[in-house]
């Protein structure tokens, strides 16, 4: 998946970013050096966003989206990514197709926001949600 000081993270949020931002905010914070964070987001206030919360690098847009998830090694965001139309329709068929095929594992947050539930999962806060995932993360990372 990665080398033994490196990992590429894309971040994938849409609307005002503030789900990518929280993520990427935590990530900075308790990751080890060597993670590469990208944002994609489905519009430009969405990747700016996420580039203030301390993004490497970010790109918008659907091109963007399918352009860039085959280049990372995992993927992390809400579970509207992988769901067509979710998000208001900004995530379109064609982006989520490209997130849901590509390789890379995918940590995605179990939120109800989309019109699905998932049942087995814990209502934890968004925050507390995100630790989750970036433990998951750094897990994985230092196990590499």
């Amino acid at each position: 998946m990665c080398g033994d000081l490196y990992m590429r993270i894309a971040v994938i949020d849409g609307q005002g970013g503030g789900i990518g931002k929280l993520i990427i905010e935590v990530l900075k914070a308790e990751a080890p050096l060597g993670m590469e964070v990208i944002a994609l987001g489905t519009n430009a206030l969405a990747t700016s966003t996420m580039l203030k919360a301390g993004a490497d690098f970010g790109a918008s847009g659907e091109n963007a989206i399918i352009f860039n998830v085959s280049r990372v090694d995992l993927i992390l965001g809400p579970i509207g990514i992988v769901l067509a139309n979710s998000m208001m329709g900004e995530l379109t068929p064609i982006m989520a197709k490209a997130v849901s095929s590509c390789t890379a594992p995918k940590i995605l947050l179990p939120l109800n926001k989309c019109g699905i539930e998932i049942i087995g999962t814990t209502s934890e806060p968004l925050p507390e949600l995100v630790k989750i995932m970036v433990d998951k993360v750094v897990k994985s990372y230092l196990s590499s």
